[in-house]
């Protein structure tokens, strides 16, 4: 097979996905039919399934394309600190600015949740997890001041708690709660996420 034609292929590949993600975004997965990606493509029925085997395939591979984490995870990888309170607060305002980038994001993950119960995402942790764990695996190795706490279960913890930190922030919008939130909010997630929201007994 020619370079040519690959890139041929790959072009097509490329005007399904897009046609079909727009159509997804405006309608919905169930809402979509094959036929509607076609015509939006520009192509014949027949020819999608020359690149996909399914509606479903078609929308795995949107997942995998345009989930956020490419951006994402080198400018946590490149997140500094002198402390666990920089190091956090820095990574956390990283991956936030990333997805503010991508209002469409949160749309196209509750599709995936409501239709497929996050099974693509699963996949996906595949290729995200061997990348972002060794971030907290260094954490948890030279930051002796941290509790003993499984590089695994900060890693959940922390994008967990950022993630509901940028879904909330879209909720509240100009809402009457939204207003009561204090302009330091994202420092207090910071810092709910590293002290809890307990008193010190040495310090009540």
């Amino acid at each position: 097979m020619s370079v040519e034609t690959v890139s041929k292929g790959e072009r097509t590949r490329q005007v399904i996905l897009d046609a079909a993600y727009d159509l997804f975004m405006e309608h919905g997965f169930h809402a979509t039919s094959m036929r509607q990606i076609a015509e939006a493509a520009g192509l014949a029925l027949g020819g999608i399934y020359n690149h996909f085997s399914s509606k479903e395939q078609i929308f795995a591979a949107i997942v995998r394309a345009k989930h956020p984490y490419r951006q994402i995870l080198p400018h946590m990888l490149a997140a500094e600190g002198e402390t666990v309170e920089e190091f956090v607060h820095n990574a956390a305002q990283a991956m936030l600015a990333e997805l503010g980038k991508r209002p469409d994001f949160l749309k196209l993950m509750f599709i995936e949740i409501v239709e497929f119960n996050g099974q693509h995402v699963s996949l996906l942790l595949k290729d995200i997890a061997p990348q972002i764990l060794p971030i907290f695996e260094r954490l948890v190795r030279v930051r002796k001041n941290l509790r003993p706490i499984h590089p695994a279960i900060l890693m959940r913890s922390f994008l967990g708690m950022f993630f509901s930190f940028y879904v909330t922030e879209l909720f509240l919008g100009s809402s009457i709660l939204g207003k009561l939130m204090p302009k330091d909010s994202f420092e207090k997630f910071v810092d709910i996420y590293l002290h809890g929201i307990l008193k010190n007994p040495e310090a009540a």
